[in-house]
This record gives C-alpha cells, sequence and structure tokens, in this order.
C-alpha cells in the first residue's frame, strides 16, 4: 500500500476517532473495508474469503477469516451531504474482533473511541456478542450508531433488527432510513430526514448511486417512519417538543442538531440500513458518522485523579493545553520492536522527547511516532489532541498507563479485564529454549491483558491462562511462526476459584531457633467472605504496636502469596476480605520472612474453619439450530448441568440460551456438530462464578493431588 503524506494540522471539530464492535461473523471487517476503499486509503477492495483484507492483516487472521487483533487506521472522507458537505474529514478507525476469547480488544479500544458504529446482523438480529459489546459500550458512555448489515440474505428484517435492539439491549433504536427492497431485491434506502431515496447502480463498487423520489408504494410507511423519528427526536429538545407540539414544521437542519446532542448524549441510537458485501450504504453511513458520532471537542475534558494528592482533576482537548494521554494496547511488531498505541486527550506528544508514566511513576522517551494503517506505518514529528497514534521506544508502560507532563501529574480511569477462565500447561520441546519460552510468554503477555503466565509451584510446571482455547491457541501458535519456537501443551484446564462461607480466625506463628539470631513472627488472623466477584481485600486492624508497622507489609505478601496458590485444591482464593487484628514480635528475632510466613500459616488455619468451596465459571452459551435437532441439544444441554434459560425463533431457525459450567463444555464444537450433521452452530462467552456441587468437589480435590488441602 502506497502512503501518502498525511495531513497534520486538522482541527478537533474535523476529526472522528470510531471503532466498529459487532458479535461474531456480522460483518464488522467487510464494513471496515468498505470505508478504506470509499476513503480512498485502499485501490481494491479486500475479500475476507480470499485473506486479502487490510485490517486482518496477521496470517493466523487470514487463515481463519476471523479478527483476532484490533487494527487502527487513519482515513480521509469527504462528506457527500449534510453540515460538513464537501468537507474533508480525519477518521481514526478501529476494526474490534467479535469472537469472545479477544473480548480485551474490544475493552481498550472503546475505551479511547468518542463513538462507535455497532453492526447488527439483519437476519439474526441482536446475538450475545452484540450484548457484551453494547455493555462495554455503555460502561464508557460510547455513543453509538447501528449500521443493520446483510440486508441481501435470506430472512434479512429490518423492523425485527430495530425490535431486538430495543428488546434485549434495552437500546432506544429507531430507524434513520428505510430499505427498499430486501434479501436479492435490496437496492437502496429512503432518508427520513432529507425525505429523499438513494439507489445504487449494482453491486461492483457502490460508489454509483442517485436520488430518486420516495417510491410511491413506500409513501406511507415512510410517513409514519419520519414521523415517529421526529417525534423521539423532539422528545430530546424542548424547544423542538414546544414546535413539535404546537404543530409548527421543524426544518431538517433543527433536526439533525438536535439528534446529534441526542446520539452523543447515549438517548437515541439511530439504525441504518446496509449490505456492506455488496457496496450498499456504507457511504450514508459514513455520513452519518461524521454528523452525528462526536469529534474530541464535543468531549470537552478527560477526567482523571492527581497522583499525588488524590485530587480530581481534568485536561481540556486542546493541543496547547498540558499532556495527558492512555496507552490503550501494546503490540511486538517484528520490524521496529514494542509499538505502544496510544489515545492524545490533551497536549502534543512529540517524538524524542521524555513523558512522565504517572501509573508507574517513571520517565520515559518517546523514540518515534507513527500514524498507524493497520499494519503498515507512517512516521511524524509530533501527535496533538483528539489523535490516536503508536510509539516506539517506551520500555516499560503496559496497557492502562497515563503518560502526562511530569511537573503536573493526572492518572486517567484505567482499562479494566476480566479474569482468565481457563488454563493449559506449556513447556518447550527442547530443554534448550526454556529461556527463549520465558522471553515469547512475556512479550505476549504485555500485548494481551487477559492473557497471564504463571508456574505451579507444585510441578514446576508453566500455566498459561486465558478467555478461551482459541485464544490459547493462537499464542501457542504465534509463539511457533513469530518466536520459532516449538511448545508442547497440556489438555486445556478450567480456572477453578477457591473461596469462603464463613467468618473464622486463625493463628500464625512462625518461630525458629538455631544458634545465633532466630525467627519469630506471630500474628491473629480474621476472615470473612465478600459478595460473589468482590475481589479480595486486606486490612490492618492492628493498634498499640502489637506488631510494628514495618512487618504489616510482608504479613500482606504472605496472606496474598497464599491466596495466589490456594488451600483447598491448589486454585486462587477470592471474595475473601483477610484483617489483621493481633499477634506478638520479638526485639531481636522478628523479621520481615518470619511475618510472611506466620502470615500464611494463619490464613491457612482459618481457612480450615471457614468451610471453603469451590466456584467454576459459568458460561453463557448461545445455539443457533434447525428446528428438527431441537429436542436432542436441549437433551444434551440438561445433561451437562446446564440451566436453560430461554429458545426462540428467530428467522427458520431455533436459537436456544442456557448457562453451562465451562467444565462441561470441552469438545462441544464436535459433539454439537455430530448432533447436527453440521448444521447447527454456538457461541460461548464466561458469564460468572458459581459453587461447584459438593460431589463435583471432591473429585476435583482427589484428582488435583494438592498438598495444601483443607479438612471440611
Amino acid at each position: 500500500m502506497t502512503l501518502t503524506k498525511t495531513k497534520r494540522d486538522f482541527p478537533l471539530d474535523r476529526i472522528r476517532n470510531i471503532g466498529i464492535i459487532a458479535h461474531i461473523d456480522a460483518g464488522k471487517t467487510t464494513t471496515t473495508e468498505r470505508i478504506l476503499f470509499y476513503t480512498g486509503k485502499t485501490y481494491k477492495i479486500g475479500n475476507i474469503d480470499e485473506g486479502t483484507t487490510v485490517t486482518d492483516w496477521m496470517e493466523q487472521e487470514r487463515e481463519r477469516g476471523i479478527t483476532i487483533v484490533s487494527a487502527a487506521i487513519t482515513a480521509f472522507w469527504t462528506v457527500k451531504k449534510g453540515q460538513f458537505e464537501g468537507e474533508e474529514m480525519r477518521i481514526n478507525l478501529i476494526d474490534t474482533p467479535g469472537h469472545v476469547d479477544f473480548t480485551a480488544e474490544v475493552e481498550r479500544s472503546l475505551r479511547v473511541l468518542d463513538g462507535a458504529v455497532i453492526v447488527l446482523d439483519s437476519s439474526s438480529g441482536v446475538q450475545s456478542q452484540t450484548e457484551t459489546v453494547w455493555r462495554q459500550a455503555n460502561k464508557y458512555n460510547v455513543p453509538l450508531i447501528a449500521f443493520s448489515n446483510k440486508m441481501d440474505v435470506v430472512g434479512a428484517d429490518f423492523q425485527a433488527t430495530i425490535q431486538s435492539a430495543r428488546d434485549r439491549l434495552g437500546a432506544n433504536a429507531i430507524a434513520y432510513n428505510l430499505p427498499i427492497g430486501k434479501e436479492n431485491d435490496f437496492k437502496g434506502v429512503v432518508d427520513l430526514l432529507s425525505e429523499k431515496a438513494i439507489i445504487w447502480e449494482g453491486d461492483e463498487t457502490g460508489a454509483k448511486f442517485h436520488e430518486i423520489d420516495i417510491p410511491a408504494d413506500m409513501a406511507e410507511v415512510v410517513k409514519a417512519a419520519r414521523e415517529k423519528l421526529v417525534e423521539e427526536i423532539a422528545g430530546t429538545d424542548d424547544i423542538l417538543m414546544g414546535k413539535y407540539l404546537e404543530g409548527k414544521e421543524i426544518t431538517v437542519q433543527e433536526l439533525k442538531q438536535a439528534l446529534r446532542k441526542a446520539v452523543i448524549a447515549n438517548k437515541i441510537v439511530p439504525v441504518m440500513a446496509g449490505s456492506s458485501l455488496r457496496n450498499k450504504g456504507v457511504q450514508s453511513m459514513l455520513d452519518a458518522v461524521v454528523e452525528y458520532l462526536p469529534s474530541p471537542q464535543d468531549i470537552a475534558t478527560v477526567s482523571g485523579y492527581n497522583p499525588k494528592t488524590g485530587d480530581p482533576e481534568e485536561r481540556k482537548a486542546d493541543s496547547t493545553a498540558l499532556l495527558a494521554a492512555l496507552a490503550f494496547k501494546i503490540q511486538v511488531d517484528p520490524h521496529v520492536g514494542k509499538l505502544t498505541y496510544i489515545r492524545v486527550y490533551s497536549g502534543t506528544l512529540k517524538s524524542g522527547s521524555y513523558v512522565y508514566n504517572a501509573t508507574k511513576q517513571i520517565r520515559e522517551r518517546v523514540g518515534r511516532l507513527l500514524l498507524m494503517h493497520a499494519n503498515d506505518r507512517e512516521e511524524i514529528d509530533e501527535a496533538f489532541a483528539g489523535e490516536i497514534v503508536a510509539a516506539v521506544g517506551l520500555k516499560d508502560t503496559v496497557t492502562g498507563n497515563t503518560l502526562c507532563d511530569e511537573n503536573t501529574p493526572i492518572i486517567l480511569e484505567s482499562i479494566s479485564f476480566p479474569d482468565p477462565v481457563i488454563s493449559l500447561a506449556i513447556e518447550p520441546k527442547t530443554k534448550s529454549d526454556q529461556e527463549k519460552l520465558g522471553y515469547a510468554l512475556q512479550r505476549l503477555s504485555e500485548e494481551d491483558p487477559t492473557f497471564r503466565v504463571k508456574s505451579d509451584p507444585e510441578t514446576g510446571q508453566t500455566i498459561i491462562a486465558g478467555m478461551g482455547e482459541l485464544q490459547l491457541e493462537i499464542l501457542v501458535d504465534r509463539m511457533k511462526r513469530e518466536f520459532k519456537l516449538e511448545a508442547n501443551v497440556g489438555q486445556p484446564q478450567v480456572a477453578y476459584k477457591e473461596t469462603i462461607t464463613q467468618i473464622a480466625k486463625g493463628e500464625g506463628k512462625y518461630i525458629r531457633q538455631t544458634g545465633g539470631r532466630g525467627q519469630y513472627g506471630h500474628c491473629l488472623l480474621r476472615i470473612e467472605p465478600l459478595p460473589r466477584g468482590t475481589g479480595r481485600e486486606f486490612v490492618s486492624e492492628i493498634v498499640g504496636g502489637a506488631i510494628p508497622r514495618e512487618f504489616i507489609p510482608p504479613i500482606e505478601k504472605g496472606v496474598i502469596e497464599k491466596e495466589d496458590t490456594g488451600i483447598l485444591a491448589g486454585f486462587p482464593v477470592t471474595d475473601i476480605k483477610v484483617a489483621v487484628y493481633d499477634g506478638s514480635f520479638h526485639d531481636v528475632d522478628s523479621s520481615e520472612v518470619a511475618f510472611k510466613i506466620a502470615a500464611s500459616l494463619g490464613l491457612s488455619e482459618a481457612a480450615k474453619k471457614a468451610d471453603m468451596i469451590l466456584l467454576e465459571p459459568i458460561m453463557k452459551v448461545e445455539v443457533t439450530t434447525p428446528e428438527e435437532f431441537l429436542g436432542e441439544i436441549i437433551g444434551d444441554l440438561s445433561s451437562k448441568r446446564a440451566q436453560i434459560l430461554s429458545s426462540e425463533t428467530r428467522g427458520n431457525a431455533r436459537v436456544v440460551i442456557a448457562l453451562v459450567p465451562l467444565a462441561e463444555m470441552h469438545g462441544y464444537a464436535t459433539a454439537i456438530r455430530s448432533m447436527s450433521q453440521g448444521r447447527a452452530t454456538y457461541y460461548m462467552e464466561a458469564d460468572h462464578y458459581e459453587t461447584v456441587p459438593q460431589n463435583i468437589t471432591q473429585k476435583i480435590i482427589e484428582s488435583s493431588g494438592f498438598t495444601g488441602r483443607v479438612e471440611h
């Protein structure tokens, strides 16, 4: 791809930072490819099946036809219609994965984006992962436009798609345009505000279209849909509401301005019809992105806190203000090394300059700055507020760190990621590759915050953990390709957790007397169960110097290490509060090591009295199947300890939604194929943790062979 030198002085209101988010196979990457073609970034439309897409540039993505890593692209769009007509806009676009195993890519992209396009499959409506990405967008208050894709496929239903968004997402979704025809007859859309119809001439590139009057047979439908849209828009603006109730005419310009405010405030989600594969509707959607999604200027300020005082602080979206930027993604590049993707919220970031990492309280040097076009890049001298760029040379900065001015530090809201639900043991095929394995795993875990690496203290094995089998399979494949490392992997294991159900107390005493100075550590701990999903807490209730202050951190360290290695069956302990409330010390013999060991012993003793249980990850499973296999599939799920939530008809298929323990889902891909002659598909994502039944707990404890067992 040839890269032209990018114009650097774009005003903030001409920039859009947007993402494309959706359920797997809804058409995100296809939509992105069309956007790149129409914005002149590519001269040939990429095709997923042929492996020629720009944003799916990794070998594994092209082989599997899925998106694995989010790709950032800077593109330029000359607006066809609307208030910015004829203006060139800069669009920083992130294409995100749809597969739940790569949910971290969606999470961190939404954290730094100003707006997003949520792509819906017109034949399936809202699907499970659609709900997940919707929740992620809401978490960061990201305004959305919906693109009802695949209007050309059998079973496409625009109104049903809007209704499913209203029912399943609770979104105030409303038609912004209406499709002309559907399935094979889909040929255009009617813009409800301007009351003009657009017809595309053939499928080739969709670049050619012409305006016509509204088809006569659609006049009544268009009138009703426009009335509904105008009423919704007027309902978000007091002045327009007054006009509407008085029966006065509201201009198209007034409606568009009010709709823009409503979209930015997350009050309305306009839904547009199209077919990315047939090159229809993408330009109208791009115009709507510019018209209704926010620019960095609309976000105005970014909030954070001062790490020195803890006071809340704000930074203005202004290139002349103090620097505040967030590192949201790390990528290991074979050509330039470690790339750190950065969203600049305020100020200017210069290549060759020093910046302050406020999260880690260290200075870092920005070697070079790059403007990314998927895996192609263009070197730039500086990045301004509102831009998304990549930096080379930041050694210690990781995902979620804030970069700012050293004299006036600020820490921006970080990015939270879910805990892994599955793990497996890994070892190099040759002993000489052990060091290489450590390096490769470290680099890969820097890139993906949901990928964790630890050493099993019992066996000495290296354990890798992640969000699903596909994620781990691809990471092992990347080791082979990028790091030239062959590895043996064990069977996937479920990431169980341990917790307590009662309040209990325990005493930890570590006394060793060998010639000369001995060891003395003594502490009393109280443990309490916390609500499910809370995590861990440690507090010191020591008063009167029963234990000197310098020994409290070693006690906390001993507690955390014991929680990490497990007490019941070797799994991490969670949802627990540990308080050290008393103890004693020796003037000479007490040491940090002694108190650390005492804390570990105290926690183990308390846990024996606290009725420990195992928790297991419960998955939300959505199975889409032809009617004739429904009975067998429900029966099979029931045998897997499943809780069937619902069964509904979508198009000509039945969709079953159930909650199933992950431990029961191993090999399900093969099982469902054989049950349905290969015609049923399923989708699975982590939902929550739940108590493991007692009989199964006993089997897990026995098979773990864990030495730190607690007797019930």
